[in-house]
């Protein structure tokens, strides 16, 4: 097996509400509004579903308004994980939505790419 390199992409989102950012990051319906089809949180297990195919995740480590990270359950390397934290520009009243993640080396111009389309659907669906 491949070690897979972790990698971090920043995005910038003018006038967004930390909180309603948050929800986006870490609710049910917030998650299925732009990430997947459908999510399904219990506890700290999360259920992702695309085209009827689910993946889960657990919810490793949540600072509340800041940070989230979750690690998929079916990942051979346990180091693995994305996480999605959110800083603000105090200088332009922005805020910035950091996404760690891991893939192995030669498939991360298309991991980025997909993160890229999936936040554009997150600026979307927050109305930004």
């Amino acid at each position: 097996m491949m070690r897979k390199e972790k990698f971090h992409i920043e995005y910038v989102f003018d006038k967004v509400s930390n909180h309603s950012l948050w929800n986006h990051l870490t609710t049910p319906m917030g998650l299925s509004a732009w990430f997947a089809d459908e999510v399904k949180i219990s506890s700290n297990k999360c259920t992702f579903i695309w085209n009827k195919t689910d993946e889960e995740a657990e919810i490793v480590f949540t600072r509340p308004e800041v940070a989230v990270r979750y690690r998929w359950l079916n990942d051979e390397d346990k180091h693995a994980y994305f996480e999605f934290r959110i800083h603000d520009i105090e200088l332009t009243g922005a805020t910035t939505l950091e996404i760690t993640d891991f893939t192995v080396p030669d498939e991360k111009t298309d991991a980025v790419a997909l993160w890229d389309s999936q936040v554009d659907e997150l600026k979307r669906s927050l109305g930004i």
